[in-house]
């Protein structure tokens, strides 16, 4: 079964892939609308993209991917994330003035940076990409911060093994499908939902799940596209698709301007 996933072969996104879909074909793309835009198509039946990070917080790219796409989250999953300083052969710790990786993963390593003010964090698209440009352009002075597998991929050499901040750094996956599918055992839900900007209209929003005693595990707002100033709130809540769950949804629809169910899914 193909699998698209944003990065190359050896990423974060290519390990949590294989782990939820085991013996898939990876599909590598380079940007994170490709990704969305081959299952769209049909072109692959799955797609696989990270959320959020423990330490770094939401990629917010794809939140609002997943706002404008007609796509849907089956299931949740949590890799733990090690970050390697990894160089071409021969290369030395003292030789590197960059490392290069993806934005969320430099802003997980900030205490190296910290301790080697010597060496410029500088973005890149993808961390396992990162590797591989410093590999095949045969930089002498930079390395990629990337996985042990990118390493072994574009034969690198790991000169720094776990440099994240917090070893308890873990990433959340979602896996995606074209069409609603419910998995069985599904408890949680996550949506996205707009406000008028009035007074009280949060506050009636989400006494729509505290009179029903539903569990909200996540809320966050994002800038709405286009329209300076007006935020679109993004949850989670642990319940599946039951009598109570769809009851809220209903009386939130009421309150809110919009209203759109993201994914319904089994809790990790």
């Amino acid at each position: 079964m193909k699998v698209a996933i944003q990065g190359e072969l050896g990423s974060f996104s290519h390990e949590a892939a294989r782990r939820m879909v085991p013996g898939c074909a990876i599909v590598p793309c380079a940007r994170s609308a490709e990704v969305f835009d081959l299952l769209e198509a049909d072109k692959v039946p799955i797609a696989v993209i990270p959320i959020e990070n423990s330490l770094a917080g939401s990629v917010t790219e794809h939140m609002d991917l997943l706002l404008a796409r007609d796509v849907f989250i089956q299931r949740d999953f949590h890799l733990r994330i090690i970050h390697n300083l990894i160089a071409a052969p021969g290369v030395k710790k003292s030789d590197l003035r960059l490392a290069f990786s993806h934005p969320v993963a430099l802003d997980q390593c900030r205490d190296f940076f910290s301790k080697n003010s010597g060496i410029q964090a500088t973005p890149f698209y993808d961390t396992a990409g990162s590797v591989k440009h410093v590999i095949e352009t045969g930089m002498r002075d930079a390395a990629g911060i990337a996985s042990r597998h990118a390493a072994s991929v574009f034969k690198g050499r790991i000169l720094l093994a776990g440099i994240e901040d917090d070893k308890r750094n873990f990433t959340r996956f979602f896996l995606l499908r074209r069409k609603k599918r419910i998995l069985p055992r599904a408890n949680k839900t996550s949506i996205a939902f707009g406000l008028k900007n009035v007074p009280g209209a949060l506050h009636k929003a989400l006494r729509v799940f505290a009179d029903r005693d539903i569990s909200l595990s996540k809320i966050e707002s994002r800038p709405i596209r286009g329209r300076p100033w007006e935020y679109v709130f993004y949850a989670d809540f642990l319940r599946g698709d039951d009598k109570l769950a769809r009851g809220a949804l209903l009386q939130l629809r009421v309150v809110a301007d919009m209203v759109k169910v993201l994914g319904i899914y089994p809790a990790v």
